[in-house]
């Protein structure tokens, strides 16, 4: 896994390309935990709550893009 994710991406093979696509997906997991424990925090300011969710939202469309390239890259 580990190669896979250091190697140049025109030299990655289609199952090394889903490797390292499942591997940002579980990173992006991890991300969104440790959001959730900043606003679960309740921070008393609307500018820290905004980039809460800005960072949020950004996280979800990051998964559904690198989830749309694994769905096509397995085709």
């Amino acid at each position: 896994m580990r190669n896979a994710i250091l190697q140049m991406p025109a030299n990655r093979t289609s199952n090394e390309e889903r490797q390292v696509l499942r591997a940002a997906i579980r990173q992006i997991d991890r991300a969104e935990m440790y959001v959730a424990a900043v606003a679960y925090m309740q921070i008393d300011d609307r500018a820290a709550q905004r980039e809460v969710a800005r960072v949020r939202a950004a996280l979800v469309e990051l998964r559904r893009y690198l989830g749309e390239l694994r769905s096509s890259s397995q085709t």
